[in-house]
């Protein structure tokens, strides 16, 4: 395997449907925010696996199933795919989605053999799920994650569910917008007001030589 950098959030990961389920948090923790997730199981590391695009939840599922069946807990611990709740209006009505942190991989807690290997039997189950790629590292052997990095997935996996926050918001009065939806499109303006409870920008065009306020999603506009 060749070397790969540390994994880090990709900003322009496509968001998912809004049916699929959040992460397990890891078991014997509610995910509270006064809880502290256990770092690492006992001679086990986190390994980061390249999967296919939007595949990450079934890769998760798939290889959660089949190491119960193979019993393989032993060598295989938690899998999981770290999102962000996220809150998006569209025709006046929110949704919440769950945005993948790091789209296109799966995140593995492993023990390895002395050398750093992966126990054949374990490799052969992982590598013959469908949608999985390989792990990050070099010289056939997968590097595991440091510690910082673990901390801050772990945290991501099994943060609480309230407070999804409204994403695409990124506006403020005084910006300048071009109108990129509805029956102002192509017109330019500037926000007078945000309202974040409807998911609305009230921005200054100009019409027929005069100022005028128009209210629109904030979808619709985007920064000039």
């Amino acid at each position: 395997m060749e070397p790969t950098p540390t994994v880090t959030p990709d900003a322009d990961g496509s968001a998912p449907a809004p049916a699929e389920r959040p992460p397990h948090a890891a078991p014997g923790h509610g995910g509270g925010a006064a809880e502290k997730p256990e770092l690492m199981r006992p001679g086990m590391k986190w390994y980061v696996l390249r999967v296919a695009s939007n595949l990450e939840d079934k890769v998760r599922e798939a290889l959660e199933r089949k190491v119960k069946i193979e019993q393989l807990e032993a060598h295989v611990g938690r899998v999981l795919v770290p999102t962000q709740r996220e809150k998006r209006m569209r025709g006046g009505t929110a949704r919440i989605v769950h945005k993948k942190l790091y789209p296109g991989y799966v995140f593995v807690e492993m023990a390895t053999d002395a050398e750093g290997r992966i126990p054949e039997n374990v490799w052969f189950v992982i590598k013959e799920t469908s949608g999985v790629g390989d792990f990050i590292g070099s010289g056939g052997k997968p590097s595991p994650m440091p510690l910082a990095d673990v901390e801050r997935m772990l945290a991501a996996a099994i943060k609480p569910e309230e407070g999804a926050a409204l994403t695409n918001l990124a506006f403020k009065p005084g910006d300048r917008v071009k109108v990129t939806e509805g029956p102002f499109e192509n017109f330019e303006g500037v926000v007078d007001e945000i309202n974040s409870q409807k998911g609305t920008v009230r921005v200054m065009v100009t019409i027929f030589g005069r100022p005028t306020p128009v209210e629109i999603e904030y979808w619709q506009v985007e920064l000039l």
